[in-house]
């Protein structure tokens, strides 16, 4: 499958998607948005572990939305334009894979929301994070209101949303929504790392566990016990629960199949 702005590289089953806009800073315009979103489509369907989404070049992961598209948009195409952005966001937050947004520079507007779509971000040293689109007239609408405020609580969503202000990584950090900090040049490695980690792992336990933690975040706790309760037995249908119970029962490594 060919795509004209982004890359995939598959190693083993870790997918490396990267946005390929260097000259526009990797800006979101509505091509690259329907390019992402079949693409993530496509993965669902192969055996995929773990997803790394990252950007061209050493300056930006997505400086934002393509403003040279949105400008003119009227109520209608701008309604269209939020759809589409929403559906990739949630096509990458619902995959059955996590997927670890490497953030390699400016992630500003539609770049700080689609890393806030994936499972957790690690970011180089140089990243920059904010959502500045009350200073154009709008304000974030692709799930960045929304996302942020999950994350970061109502007041600081606020706070960034309201200003515009533009954060660098180690703030980013502090305030739980990069995970880990690393020198520019180690990124990639760094994410490679955790993801052949969760490669390792039994994929339907980790996808259930995706779930299940996503969950916590919209039930109240007597119902999310319920469903975790249903989901850990759902485990024990699996060859893998019987593969790696008995790998550690034979001091070894196990080989999961996923199934």
């Amino acid at each position: 499958m060919d795509f004209k702005n982004i890359l995939l590289k598959e190693e083993g089953n870790i997918a490396i998607v990267t946005i390929n806009r260097e000259s526009k800073l990797n800006a979101l315009n509505t091509e690259t948005i329907l390019e992402l979103t079949c693409l993530f489509d496509s993965l669902y369907s192969k055996d995929i572990r773990c997803c790394i989404l990252t950007g061209a070049g050493n300056k930006a992961f997505v400086a934002g939305a393509d403003i040279s598209e949105m400008a003119n948009m009227n109520v209608i195409e701008a309604k269209e334009f939020a759809n589409r952005g929403h559906r990739l966001m949630n096509i990458i937050e619902n995959a059955p894979f996590p997927v670890i947004a490497a953030v390699n520079g400016y992630a500003l507007g539609g770049g700080s929301e689609i890393a806030l779509a994936c499972d957790f971000i690690y970011a180089s040293n140089n990243a920059k994070f904010g959502l500045p689109e009350v200073g154009l007239g709008v304000f974030p609408g692709f799930g960045g209101t929304q996302r942020l405020t999950k994350r970061v609580g109502p007041a600081k969503a606020k706070e960034l949303i309201l200003s515009g202000e533009m954060i660098d990584a180690c703030t980013a950090l502090d305030l739980g929504i990069v995970n880990k900090v690393v020198e520019l040049d180690k990124l990639m490695d760094e994410t490679l790392n955790i993801a052949k980690k969760i490669a390792s792992k039994a994929p339907y336990a980790v996808k259930l566990a995706k779930e299940l933690i996503e969950l916590a975040t919209n039930v109240d706790l007597k119902r999310g016990l319920k469903v975790e309760a249903d989901y850990f037995s759902l485990c024990f249908a699996t060859e893998d629960q019987k593969e790696g119970m008995k790998a550690f029962l034979e001091k070894r490594k196990a080989e999961f199949k996923g199934n």
